[in-house]
């Protein structure tokens, strides 16, 4: 149970603090706990089953409490353990969350339909996408819309944090002045720069700080209800490649420990300050997986007998099963990595069209691996694409007309995932393109 205080930090551990080194011992973490079976796991550590159970209910109380299912009174005893009363059940709580749904809008309604009402609030989303692709376009456009009034905004501030370059203001007035949804708004109701507020982080260090103290009083002090991170891979991978940088094993468990961290505090910071949290994040190529070539023959070797395999020395045949003829294996084929199942949670590679060279070449994954995507609730993908001539210049090479951007939603927790929508970045924002 080493990994129990990453997995749920507020987990209170006196009442099993007899359970945790015999579990430890055993390697057994948090997820064999919920997943195996009690009697299996009481064998393995040697305690009584009951006890298992009792652990394995309460880590499941504990996760409903994160994500907002069950509500609970805390209140802390002589001894120092805590003690926790459910104010309602399950499905109360369900209703009260429905009922208090909120969200904010992009502006433009076909891509609010695609995204099931906008980014809403007590989650973490993240926006991902090559350089051009449209994420800081996107971002500027919920810092504004943050501010609007429901159903379109929050009737709250922003805090737009950066990891690279500073915000862009001269952008923001801009779609101030040319959004028709905006520019038409009284000078009374209309959004504001001096109710965004920004600040930059140049380390992991200082991110780390910024996140953990100053922006819940932030939060709290200036009424905000939209934080961006843009973008949570910068720091990552300037600590990767800076000179002197260890790749190690042991370097990669650090940092995928610290994206755990990381991820618990902006799911924490939105659940519990009801702020919509959202990472802009940046992806890397993907290449097809290299087809390894077939092992070389090899002859046949010599028997006790003399003879070749099969055959003894005197002629007479040894029974030997079929040969099931020899495949040539790929990359995709090996049970324990994750190629073949990307296309589900990258956002690319799963068109019809994706096994064309034109578009394996631009297959991205988003960075951070897998130990990111676990920390968020949804992903969403800004996909741009070219669009080429369909006739042949001079140099027989089809000349590009336009770059063509695709937002969709990969996985969300409040919408279906889909095939995307076509948009366009305009003087006022963006907006989607029709049919």
């Amino acid at each position: 149970m080493a990994d129990l205080l990453h997995v749920l930090p507020d987990f209170d551990t006196h009442p099993y603090a007899h359970l945790l080194p015999s579990l430890e011992k055993s390697l057994v973490t948090t997820a064999d706990i919920l997943t195996l079976d009690a009697a299996d796991v009481a064998r393995r550590v040697q305690k009584p089953v009951d006890e298992i159970r009792g652990l394995a209910d309460a880590l499941l109380k504990e996760i409903h409490c994160q994500c907002g299912f069950i509500d609970y009174d805390v209140s802390e005893s002589d001894d120092g353990s805590r003690d926790r009363t459910a104010k309602s059940g399950l499905a109360s709580k369900g209703e009260a969350v429905a009922a208090q749904w909120q969200a904010i809008s992009t502006m433009d309604a076909t891509l609010d339909a695609a995204l099931a009402g906008g980014i809403p609030t007590g989650y973490v989303t993240e926006m991902t996408g090559e350089s051009g692709a449209g994420k800081t376009q996107f971002l500027l456009s919920l810092l504004l819309s943050a501010q609007l009034p429901p159903p379109d905004g929050l009737a709250r501030s922003s805090l737009y944090i950066s990891t690279e370059a500073p915000l862009a203001t001269t952008r923001l007035s801009q779609m101030l002045s040319r959004h028709p949804n905006l520019s038409a708004l009284p000078a009374s109701s209309k959004p504001s720069l001096s109710r965004i507020l920004s600040i930059q982080t140049p380390d992991l260090e200082s991110q780390d700080h910024i996140l953990r103290y100053q922006v819940p009083v932030a939060v709290r002090r200036h009424n905000i209800g939209l934080v961006i991170l843009d973008s949570v891979a910068a720091n990552y991978r300037a600590e990767t490649e800076r000179p002197g940088a260890r790749n190690s094993a042991a370097a990669m468990a650090k940092r995928s420990a610290s994206l755990i961290q990381l991820g618990a505090l902006l799911r924490h910071l939105a659940r519990e300050e009801n702020v919509a949290v959202v990472v802009a994040n940046q992806v890397a190529d993907r290449f097809a997986p290299a087809v390894r070539p077939n092992p070389p023959s090899r002859p046949p070797s010599r028997n006790v007998y003399g003879g070749a395999d099969g055959v003894r020395a005197s002629g007479s045949a040894r029974s030997t099963p079929p040969q099931r003829p020899s495949s040539t294996p790929t990359a995709t084929e090996e049970p324990m990595t994750l190629d073949h199942q990307q296309r589900w949670f990258t956002g690319w590679g799963d068109d019809d069209d994706s096994t064309s060279p034109s578009t394996s070449q631009s297959l991205k994954t988003p960075s951070l691996g897998l130990t990111w995507t676990n920390q968020i609730a949804a992903r969403i993908a800004l996909i741009k694409e070219p669009e080429y001539s369909e006739g042949l210049d001079a140099g027989g090479e089809r000349e590009l007309v336009r770059w063509r951007r695709r937002m969709r939603v990969v996985f969300a927790a409040w919408a279906a995932p889909n095939e995307g929508v076509e948009f366009e970045i305009g003087e006022g924002g963006v907006r989607s393109v029709g049919e």
